[in-house]
């Protein structure tokens, strides 16, 4: 890719000669902008962009900014020589020979036969479109002189332009989304700052709120469907005697309008059924799973009794979010560098109907020599695209597909990297006998260095499975997108079965390779060992495992949503200008929902950031739990490290010394 690739084809627009515009040290150095003899010839903007229009392109270096012909301006170039000055400068360059024959410069193409208004968009010429009273307009007029004796209306230019309003109405907004961010970043700031300081409270308040918050939920959710049934049998009631009402489901038979199934009570009287059986299942649940809630509950207080001690880890997520923006850096700029390292490519161009030779390749250098312009007038060899024919070539994409595997390899490492760091931190809490007196000076950064040196092929292994999967189901995405309208019933339910599949192998995968660097952090064992004993202890704790799991997600669910959703309001009464201290201060925009949006996402992945260290200490203090269960059995010889509040919860049985 570096020794082939040239990303100026991304950045300069190429010209029919394969010379692109505004390139420094050149002849087109101040020449930015690519223009097009005739645009009617173009389909739509997307073949502009790509450059395949089948006209001449040109670089000038700035847009027609009036209508005008070829004949006109030829016809009147003696006694306004301005008028031609200004139009030869979209003609071929050199090009200035007023007296030759109208037919021989459109069929030679050495000037367009006309011009219209246009703007620079994309570094392209484009028509100046505008809509006046509902009316397609061009500088406010509905038709124009085609330059070959014709007079068209601006919505011919339509099919050639397709799009280009909302694309130029795009372009206006963006600059206004543009200004709101110029004269608002700063607050946009200060509320991000807010979401963090929010954030660090809520970790902190976990520690005396987490039980709180759980039990609050469980009976809202058990009041809610106690509400449920109640009115179900209020409207089982309420239709008793209603001619109709006591007819079934299978009488009436299927119904579009859903609301006909209301007025059965058939219908209530399933509805209540159903939510009697989910009380009774969430009841009976609270009941004999209440001791291994309360040990999840308590490990939630306990991670974030970890965190206020070891602090430093709230802010290694940036280490993170560095090295994948380093990953995602290199595999753009590689990318790039691979999709632009064609060679260019030159086609006739020529009548397609009279000359069997248009479109197809040919060579620049010596076009003129061939019988092609003898047998095709007016045929000419220009640029098209960039592509290629070699070896190298032809296997781009499985260069793309390599260079993706990388991408997903590296970004997967630096994800393991930050879970065996963050990992290593908690356990060296968790095992210290004396909290905080025995955990080791500078936890995370020990962490992180034993990471590096013991681990990193450990962790590159583990990041390796998860990629190959990953690249699997990018593969099968990419055959679901170029096979859709083409594949039959059964290839696509196979395309789904795999996806489905490949997505639950990923999902069990993460699962497993997590708590993997968990054990890796702890014992220092390879990957596959670590792997296999973290897997099995996890299976004589399954039960544990789902309600800890479940817990945990449900509690910083909550907090993501009471971050973000905090700080959205006060940035929307503030942006609004409806905070009557801060009325004057606030910036008055032209859309007040782009930082709104800006803050309320960028909450939420603060919150996000803050709140992943505090899963992956949840998950690690959890497996040292189990870990310490099973090794230790309470007594003085072996005694347990977990924290006073898990030993109360697990009571005197399990604590008492076990019987060989």
């Amino acid at each position: 890719a570096w020794v082939h690739g040239d990303p100026r084809k991304v950045i300069y627009p190429t010209d029919s000669y394969g010379q692109f515009c505004g390139q420094k040290d050149t002849l087109n150095e101040n020449k930015t902008i690519l223009f097009y003899f005739n645009i009617l010839k173009c389909a739509s903007p997307v073949v502009l962009i790509n450059l395949q229009c089948p006209t001449t392109q040109l670089c000038v270096s700035k847009c027609p900014d009036r209508f005008a012909t070829y004949i006109d301006v030829q016809a009147s170039y003696r006694y306004k020589p301005d008028q031609w000055n200004y139009f030869r400068q979209f003609c071929k360059p050199g090009f200035n020979n007023p007296r030759k024959s109208v037919a021989q410069v459109l069929r030679d193409e050495d000037c367009p036969s006309m011009i219209i208004p246009s703007r620079p968009f994309l570094k392209r010429c484009f028509p100046d479109f505008s809509t006046k009273n509902g009316v397609l307009t061009v500088a406010n007029q509905t038709t124009f002189k085609d330059g070959r004796g014709k007079t068209r209306n601006v919505t011919d230019l339509r099919e050639a332009a397709n799009g280009i309003n909302n694309v130029l109405d795009a372009r206006s907004v963006g600059v206004k989304i543009f200004e709101d961010y110029a004269i608002s970043w700063y607050w946009i700031l200060i509320g991000l700052f807010i979401a963090m300081i929010v954030s660090l409270l809520f970790l902190v308040l976990l520690r005396f709120t987490a039980g709180v918050l759980f039990w609050i939920f469980i009976f809202g959710v058990i009041g809610i469907i106690g509400y449920g049934i109640w009115h179900c049998y209020w409207e089982y009631d309420h239709l008793k005697g209603i001619p109709g009402s006591d007819l079934t489901v299978y009488d009436i038979g299927f119904q579009t309008d859903f609301r006909v199934y209301l007025q059965l009570r058939q219908t209530w009287l399933a509805f209540m059924i159903i939510l009697c059986a989910v009380e009774v299942i969430i009841i009976l649940m609270l009941i004999f799973l209440r001791n291994r809630i309360r040990i999840a509950i308590a490990l939630l207080k306990e991670g974030s009794r970890a965190i206020g001690y070891i602090m430093s880890t709230l802010f290694y997520p940036i280490v993170t979010f560095i090295l994948i923006a380093i990953c995602i850096s290199y595999w753009a700029v590689t990318a790039v560098f691979l999709a632009t390292s064609g060679e260019p490519v030159y086609k006739v161009m020529a009548n397609q109907t009279l000359c069997k030779y248009a479109n197809l390749t040919c060579d620049p250098e010596t076009f003129n020599t061939t019988n092609v312009t003898k047998l095709c007038p007016g045929a000419q060899c220009t640029f098209a695209f960039y592509g290629g024919e070699s070896l190298y070539h032809k296997y781009i994409f499985i260069f793309q597909l390599a260079n993706a595997f990388v991408f997903l390899w590296l970004v997967n490492f630096a994800i393991a990297l930050g879970q065996c760091t963050l990992a290593g931190a908690f356990a060296s809490y968790y095992w210290a006998s004396r909290k905080p007196a025995d955990i080791p000076l500078w936890p995370l950064f020990s962490s992180f260095g034993r990471a590096i040196r013991y681990h990193t092929g450990s962790l590159a292994f583990g990041a390796l499975i998860l990629a190959i999967v990953q690249l699997i189901r990018v593969i099968l995405e990419y055959l679901d997108h170029k096979l859709k309208g083409t594949q039959n019933s059964f290839t696509r339910f196979l395309l789904c079965c795999l996806k489905c599949c490949f997505w639950c192998l990923e999902k069990f995968l993460k699962f497993i390779n997590r708590n993997a660097y968990i054990m890796i952090a702890i014992y220092g064992k390879n990957f596959c060992t670590s792997a296999k004993e973290a897997f099995f202890l996890l299976m004589r704790n399954v039960v544990r495992v789902a309600v800890l799991d479940k817990v945990t997600d449900f509690l910083l669910f909550l907090g993501k949503i009471l971050v973000a959703g905090g700080v959205g309001v006060l940035a929307f009464f503030f942006f609004t200008q409806r905070i009557p201290v801060f009325a004057q201060e606030a910036p008055t925009l032209n859309y007040y929902w782009v930082p709104l949006l800006t803050v309320i996402i960028g909450s939420y992945l603060v919150a996000h950031g803050f709140f992943s260290v505090y899963a992956m200490c949840v998950d690690t203090l959890f497996l040292c739990f189990c870990e310490d269960l099973e090794r230790n059995d309470g007594s003085t010889a072996k005694p347990y490290f977990m924290s006073a509040s898990l030993h109360r919860i697990l009571g005197k049985k399990e604590l008492s010394p076990k019987k060989a």
